[in-house]
């Protein structure tokens, strides 16, 4: 199961980690990560993204391309087919913890205290 680490992995870089299955992912929101969710979701630009996951309507699909662009931008060679096999029903609110976290933490949003921080 999933569990959200809370840690950063790097706190210079920004990452956050969580653990799917018996492994914990280092994530992270490099350009090629942010390019490839634009271009999953069709967005024009990081404020139309934002406003997107700000109005809190995810698919399970949504989350498995934003956690295969983040793990993949935490320097691990996965496909999302991998990681839509790793994400079970019990691990999603680590997941979008540990991505709530990661997207705050990027763009210069301190995580809530007793809570995760709003993307």
């Amino acid at each position: 199961s999933a569990r959200f680490c809370g840690v950063m992995s790097n706190r210079h870089r920004g990452d956050v980690s969580v653990t799917l299955g018996s492994k914990r992912y280092g994530l992270r929101l490099t350009l090629q990560a942010l390019a490839e969710i634009e271009a999953a979701f069709g967005a024009s630009d990081l404020a139309a993204m934002g406003a997107r996951f700000a109005a809190g309507k995810l698919a399970a699909r949504d989350l498995v391309v934003l956690a295969g662009a983040t793990i993949r931008g935490g320097g691990h060679e996965v496909e999302d087919r991998e990681i839509a096999s790793l994400i079970g029903a019990g691990d999603i609110a680590a997941l979008v913890a540990a991505l709530a976290d990661l997207f705050a933490l990027s763009f210069g949003q301190a995580p809530q205290k007793g809570g995760t921080a709003r993307p």
